[in-house]
């Protein structure tokens, strides 16, 4: 149950957003372009980032530079 507590994890770093071009999702109401956002977890797939709700998301890794 680790993902209970990922917003108060350390970040491990800081990934930046470098598009929003989502096919099937509308990621660009939570993530903004040119964005820093703190990197919570981390999968093979997936970064888990404090987005602009203020709530940890995951998002597929082609959306950063990081």
């Amino acid at each position: 149950m680790i993902h209970v507590n990922w917003s108060e994890r350390k970040t491990i770093r800081n990934v930046e957003c470098i598009h929003t071009n989502a096919k099937k999702y509308m990621v660009d109401r939570a993530l903004t372009k040119g964005k820093t956002y703190e990197l919570k977890n981390e999968t093979d797939e997936f970064y888990f980032v404090i987005d602009n709700t203020g709530s940890v998301g995951g998002y597929y890794k082609d959306y950063f530079k990081g």
